[in-house]
């Protein structure tokens, strides 16, 4: 089939690599978001996916809106058969939707319907879940809401980070949307509604999402920090300025600390919690690089009774 790949962030790259390679289906274009400002200069840098498509040869399409009356008639002179997006980063138009003949179909990293929205890893790992995986299904003008096509699952484990999760899935969604453009050109492969039962949201997670209660027992604390890292980060505050909390496990024999209240040794840093303490491993003070917390604690000379979240 001849194919129109939308996709922005690196997590969409390996998508784009496993279509590109496939040999049976042709990448005539991708579309990704326009070039954003980044690092301190704040120069224009192009999305990963549009430097992969570059390098690669491929003609990128970067409307402003894919509602544009210019993007919208380039689309329909390379008439697609069909379009596979992975996050991609706007919302389609119907207008958009109606151009490829068996329309657009997104890979989205969640076992639909749990998990629709913007940040469907993030809330998998904050709500403890044991499961997750990636889905594809064609896209509707409701909120990941049309009828999925395939999906793959992933375990995730006792250590994953947002990043971590994100990273597997986008390689085993990869192979799953490159089966799905399989399928739908050979006519094996039928989209099925969504069950009505088990639709749970997922928005994007704000810098309030990510601020550590530490009255909210110790697997609460570790679930916040590993569905926020690396983006946006969770955090809390010291001495009344925001601390970034990398990397922390619970400890569960150790009871003895309030919540907030923070014990430094020579090598280990403890808060407590609700429940139990946590140990920080890494943290990153506010216009600082990410540094061992026991490093931190001892820069900072922790003092007997001091809390974290003041």
């Amino acid at each position: 089939m001849k194919l129109v790949f939308a996709g922005t962030p690196e997590v969409a790259v390996p998508a784009l690599d496993v279509l590109i390679a496939s040999g049976r289906h042709e990448v005539a274009a991708v579309v990704t978001r326009p070039d954003a400002p980044a690092g301190r200069g704040r120069r224009l840098v192009a999305s990963p996916v549009a430097e992969r498509a570059e390098e690669a040869g491929i003609e990128v399409l970067k409307p402003a809106r894919p509602g544009d009356p210019e993007f919208l008639d380039r689309l329909r002179q390379i008439a697609p058969d069909c379009c596979p997006v992975v996050a991609y980063g706007a919302l389609l138009p119907r207008v958009a939707l109606d151009v490829p003949v068996h329309g657009w179909i997104n890979l989205h990293f969640s076992l639909l319907p749990a998990w629709r929205g913007a940040a469907p890893v993030q809330h998998s790992l904050m709500a403890g879940d044991e499961i997750t995986g990636a889905s594809t299904f064609l896209i509707e003008e409701g909120l990941d809401s049309g009828p999925v096509y395939g999906t793959v699952t992933e375990e995730i484990r006792p250590s994953d980070t947002s990043g971590d999760l994100l990273t597997r899935l986008a390689f085993a969604g990869a192979g799953l949307l490159a089966a799905t453009m399989d399928g739908i050109e050979d006519g094996t492969l039928k989209a099925v509604p969504q069950p009505s039962e088990g639709v749970t949201l997922a928005p994007k997670i704000t810098v309030e999402d990510a601020r550590v209660d530490w009255s909210a027992p110790a697997l609460r604390v570790d679930r916040v920090v590993r569905g926020c890292t690396p983006a946006p980060g969770a955090w809390t505050t010291f001495r009344g300025e925001r601390l970034k909390l990398v990397q922390a496990t619970p400890v569960p024999d150790r009871t003895d600390l309030a919540p907030g209240r923070l014990a430094a040794g020579k090598n280990n840093v403890y808060v407590g919690t609700g429940s139990y303490a946590v140990e920080l491993l890494w943290v990153q003070a506010q216009g600082k690089k990410p540094m061992r917390a026991a490093d931190w604690a001892r820069g900072v000379r922790i003092a007997e009774g001091e809390t974290l979240g003041d």
